[in-house]
């Protein structure tokens, strides 16, 4: 199967991107799943249901988040029913919402018994982040050994910053999951791999958004943040947006990856 993995949406800019290249993405690469960070797709930081909505609408199956995810009050709606959205798993057991899910992929001619299905562990590293969330090792492992009992077929989206937290929890999952890819620092990098066990890794995505920005940002503003160490307000740029992502090919039958790579598309 082909799944994508959409880099961190940011604003409007971001939401259109999605809207207008994902429908080709699709029909160009028989794409089989689609799953999209979108914990700054409304305004550049947060999610709510109306831009939830335009993300599912634009074919995307499944939505994660990370240390942005409170930053609408609206996300509770989104937490309390929309089971294709995630939030990290490592937040304590009593906050709403989930950390992962399995959702069935409607592929004809599929191998194996029954629907295939495709497990998404959403999680959230430690490493210069707020809020500082549960270990998302142990939990990792947990979770994944529960999910392997319902699909072999996993993917990971791991919302971190440190690029060394992010490269050993894939090493530590080598073999167990599918995909790890990183996502939070908006810069995409070129690490593309897949381990030994069949784990296929990028360490950041990057972001779908606007590119003449500072991480999707206007930028005199954010110059002018480090130039005073005064506050400013970060409006989200304007102008030319691109899609960052990966996609993977993976084993049906042994949840292992075959092929990543990289996705890079203007929308302009």
């Amino acid at each position: 199967m082909k799944l994508l993995f959409i880099g961190d949406i940011v604003g409007q800019p971001g939401r259109r991107a999605v809207q207008e290249l994902l429908p080709g993405l699709r029909e160009q690469h028989a794409l089989d799943f689609v799953i999209a960070n979108g914990e700054n797709s409304a305004g550049g930081s947060g999610i709510t249901p109306k831009t939830a909505t335009e993300i599912f609408s634009a074919g995307v199956d499944v939505i994660t988040s990370g240390d942005h995810l409170w930053d609408q009050k609206e996300v509770m709606e989104l937490l309390a029913g929309e089971k294709r959205f995630l939030r990290p798993l490592n937040y304590p057991v009593d906050v709403p919402g989930r950390g992962s899910g399995v959702f069935e992929v409607q592929k004809p001619g599929s191998k194996g018994p029954g629907p295939l299905s495709v497990a998404v562990l959403n999680l959230q590293g430690r490493t210069f982040m707020q809020p500082q969330l549960d270990n998302p090792f142990p939990l990792a492992a947990e979770a994944v050994k529960r999910l392997r009992e319902q699909t072999k077929i996993i993917f990971v989206d791991f919302h971190a910053e440190a690029t060394s937290e992010k490269i050993a929890l894939a090493r530590f999952l080598d073999g167990r999951v599918s995909a790890v890819v990183g996502t939070h620092t908006h810069v995409p990098t070129a690490d593309e791999q897949i381990f030994p066990g069949g784990t296929a890794y990028l360490s950041d995505a990057g972001f779908t958004g606007p590119q003449e920005s500072v991480l999707g940002r206007e930028i005199e503003p954010v110059i002018k943040k480090f130039l005073t160490a005064m506050p400013q307000r970060f409006e989200v740029a304007k102008g030319r947006a691109r899609l960052h992502g990966a996609m993977i090919e993976i084993d049906e039958t042994t949840g292992k990856a075959v092929k990543i790579q990289r996705v890079q598309k203007d929308f302009i």
